[in-house]
């Protein structure tokens, strides 16, 4: 499902014009992102959570040169779904 099908989906349920559905669409992912950016978690009980995970310095091998290769610690943003959610999609056949 793309961005262009959830906002058709949202504005046949509801009624509402697919342009103001759009800017909502737009802005509740704008505010998403503006919140992981100042390393804040995002909660939506009963659908998940966006989440900042933490990975730690590590040391790796570029094979093609035979070289090691230190990648810094970083950030990167993940979704954790609820458990209600979760054992929803896990049921579904």
């Amino acid at each position: 499902m793309t961005k262009a099908d959830i906002v058709n989906e949202i504005s046949k349920s509801t009624g509402v014009e697919k342009a103001v559905v759009q800017d909502v669409v737009e802005a509740f992912m704008t505010s998403i992102k503006e919140s992981m950016t100042a390393q804040n978690n995002v909660y939506l009980r009963g659908f998940g959570s966006f989440i900042i995970k933490k990975r730690a310095q590590k040391v790796a091998r570029n094979i093609s040169k035979n070289t090691t290769i230190t990648i810094p610690a970083h950030n990167i943003p993940a979704f954790k779904p609820a458990k209600s959610f979760a054992a929803k999609v896990k049921g579904a056949k």
